[in-house]
């Protein structure tokens, strides 16, 4: 992981993250991106079993990837108007860069599928508090497409993989948008 990257606290950073939907160039540097994944990593895995992997999509890959947008979308909807089939085809061109969140399911008598899934959850958020807090703008995004098989074929996953979505990377475009206030009192009680 390079030492040049600046980074707010960590605190700061858990507790005033935001998604940023409105993205533009330039992208993560490489570096950052070393930095990104180095964060997810760190992601609680009970037995070490890594069930994350991460594929990522720059520049014209992006095209690529909307024509599998397009195609997973025909599959579920055939009668799909030409304006909806080259929306999905530019909903990668949203972001300068995507990262595609896969988790590798792996058998294991102790750890169950929900265990590994949520620690490519955890991992998802390593990734997304680090960038913001380098001030990169991200957003996790799923929906139909997110979870397509079609769409997961199209990226080459095993049959034991599973397609959780993609996270939209790139520098913030306008005003970040307000952290909402809420209370932990409102989400936490004593047994």
């Amino acid at each position: 992981m390079t030492k040049s990257v600046t980074t707010m606290d960590a605190i700061t950073a858990l507790t005033q993250r935001v998604s940023v939907a409105r993205l533009q160039a330039p992208a993560p540097t490489d570096d950052q991106l070393e930095t990104l994944f180095a964060a997810a990593l760190r992601a609680p895995d009970h037995m070490m079993l890594r069930p994350w992997r991460f594929i990522v999509i720059r520049e014209d890959r992006r095209e690529a990837l909307g024509e599998l947008y397009a195609k997973a979308a025909l599959t579920e909807q055939p009668d799909l108007s030409p304006d909806a089939i080259d929306r999905f085809k530019g909903l990668p061109l949203r972001a300068p860069m995507l990262v595609a969140i896969v988790c590798s399911v792996t058998e294991h008598p102790k750890v169950p599928e929900i265990e590994q899934v949520l620690s490519t959850g955890a991992a998802v958020h390593g990734l997304l508090t680090a960038a913001h807090a380098m001030k990169i703008g991200a957003m996790w995004r799923t929906g139909s497409i997110g979870y397509s098989l079609v769409v997961a074929e199209g990226l080459g996953l095993k049959e034991s993989e599973k397609l959780l979505g993609f996270v939209y990377l790139g520098t913030p475009v306008g005003k970040a948008k307000p952290v909402p206030e809420l209370f932990a009192q409102d989400f936490v009680s004593a047994f």
